[in-house]
This record gives structure tokens, sequence and C-alpha cells, in this order.
């Protein structure tokens, strides 16, 4: 992590901040940076095994913050954890697209009934509390146009993405209605050391290196000509702590995006140089995964930009180097 002072370095200073999914992926990253920056830290995960959580994943601040295991849909939780906090990154979520197919039900308690009950705790227990919750590019579909902004018609291909756009919803709402100051960062293909990669239930990219290191074949879906762009963690957090300290972010909606674009084939072929033979293969769609599939996608970040003055700091490559050495390193934690 960057260790450069940033406008927003103050805010968050003995500053007490709770993060639900703390022990996940994108969770874990900012509770290393917000320690760097001084804030007191809370996570809540309920280390479900099928949702990312890890304990290594805050080897290094253990002794520095604290760990509630604690599930989101458990409003008494809930109900105590956000008194006295000043922030909360609202992290915690059902990721799996193909998950929220099988079992439509717990996504919607986790990703709306969760957010709600996550909301009501703030308006009934702590109205000063500065929200941050982490949306995502799904909500909108398979794209109109390219690059997507944030005007683009939302038009989910999954019950995930109906379920994120409903919390993403409620945080906006109760911003507008009750005054608890919320913002939502549509996130893409978040990627970098700490992420799941035992399957694709974050993202394909993690499966896809933790067979680069196994030595097997790196299987690309379809032509492998599907279009995405990748946010490389560090730059996530960095959003999150601008949007988290900045007044002109309540109530926005707002995309995280690249300056790079790839498709798949060309990823793949970025990723195989890393390893000594690594190799891959084009393939069909699995019969489930084609017809939730969105083809291209890649998103216009230019009003956080403008608002917030963020923008991606880590290129591609570099990104895909660091996130590599890192498991490599660390691999028994997380195969």
């Amino acid at each position: 992590m960057s260790g450069n002072p940033q406008p927003y370095a103050s805010a968050f200073a003995g500053a007490r901040v709770l993060i639900t999914g703390g022990l996940g992926f994108i969770g874990s990253n900012l509770a290393h940076r917000l320690v760097e920056l001084g804030a007191s830290v809370t996570l809540v995960d309920s280390l479900i095994p099928e949702y990312g959580g890890n304990l290594h994943n805050i080897r290094g601040i253990e002794a520095q913050v604290r760990v509630n295991i604690a599930d989101v849909r458990d409003e008494y939780s809930m109900n105590f954890l956000v008194q006295g906090q000043d922030y909360l990154f609202n992290l915690a979520g059902q990721t799996s697209h193909l998950d929220s197919m099988r079992n439509p039900y717990t996504d919607l308690d986790i990703n709306c009934r969760a957010q709600l009950s996550i909301l009501e705790a703030c308006r009934k227990h702590n109205t000063a509390i500065k929200v941050v919750y982490a949306s995502t590019r799904q909500i909108y579909g398979k794209p109109d146009y390219l690059p997507v902004d944030e005007r683009h018609l939302l038009h989910p291909v999954d019950v995930n993405g109906i379920n994120k756009m409903a919390g993403e919803w409620y945080h906006i709402l109760y911003n507008n209605v009750y005054g608890i100051r919320s913002c939502a960062l549509r996130l893409t293909n978040t990627y970098g050391p700490r992420m799941r990669v035992k399957d694709a239930r974050q993202t394909f990219l993690g499966i896809w290196i933790k067979q680069l290191i196994d030595g097997e074949t790196i299987q690309v879906w379809g032509d492998g000509l599907q279009i995405r762009d990748f946010t490389y963690v560090d730059d996530c957090v960095e959003a999150m702590l601008l949007a988290a300290a900045s007044p002109n972010a309540y109530g926005q909606i707002f995309n995280l995006g690249s300056d790079e674009t790839i498709n798949l084939r060309d990823l793949a072929a970025l990723i195989v140089e890393f390893g000594t033979n690594g190799r891959y293969e084009i393939i069909p769609y699995p019969a489930d995964r084609k017809p939730i599939d969105i083809g291209d996608y890649y998103g216009d970040y230019r009003l956080i930009r403008g608002r917030l003055g963020w923008r991606p700091q880590i290129g591609l490559r570099e990104g895909l180097a660091r996130t590599i050495a890192f498991y490599r390193e660390h691999q028994q934690f997380y195969w």
C-alpha cells in the first residue's frame, strides 16, 4: 500500500471505522490501509466458507484491529456494532452470480434484507455515521453502449444484480430521506492480493491465477473476445477512502473504471507470460453461464474523477505481477 499522505488522511486518524465483510478481499485491504492512517478499525465477518473471509487476510495487523465474527443478517449484532462508529464501509455481500441463481433466497437475505437492517441500525442508533456501499457494474447488465456511464439504464441479468441494485438504492434512499450520509461505488472486476482464488465466486481472474501457479491450463469461455476493465485493489481502496471523507460524495453513485481495456483472450495470454510453461485454451460456455454473460463491458469513471479526483494508478501488467507474486508466496492460505 502507498504510504503517501492523501487529502483524506486526517479524516481517518483516530476515527472509528466499521467494515462489514472485513475479513474478505476488499475489506481486509481497506483495513490494512486504515491501520496505516491511524484509524480504530472493527471488522465484521461471518466467516461463512463460501463468502471469501480469510483470517490470513489481516496477517500483520491482527493486534491493531478488532474482529467480530457476526453475520450482517443478525440485526441485533448490527444494532450494537454501528454504535459510536464514524464510518461504515459496507462490503458484506454474496458475490457469486451463479450462486444467486441457485439460491436466490439466500442472495435476497444478504444483499437486500441485511442491507436494509444495517441502514435501520444506523437510523436508530447512529445517524451521524458516514456510509460507503460496495455496489457492482453487474447491475447494468448487458451494456447498451460503451463506455458505460452512471446514466446507463439498469437491466441486471441475474438475481445477484437485482438484489445488489436494491441494496444500492436503499443506501441512496436513507441518505435522501433520513440524512444517513451514504454513497455507492459500482466496482468493476476488482483484483489483487487477498482475493478468493480457490473458485470463481469472486472473480474469474482468481481461478486463472491459481491455474497458472498450479501449472494447469487456463480456460477462457466463449470466443475470448469479451472486453473488460479491471481495478487493482489499492485503487479501489483509495476510491472508497476518498468517497467516505468527501461531502461531495453523499447521495451519489460512482462508477470505478480503468484507462485500459482488454479482451479475455489477450488477458489470458498476458497472465501466461508470468508462468514458466503457462497455457490457455478457448472452450465453449458452460450451459448455466451463457444466459448470464454480459458480453463486453468497460466503465466511464469521469464522474468520480471530476467530483473526488480519483483515477486509477496501477496498470494491469503491474497489478497482475504484484498479485501473482503474492499468491506464489502465500498460496497455502488461499488454495
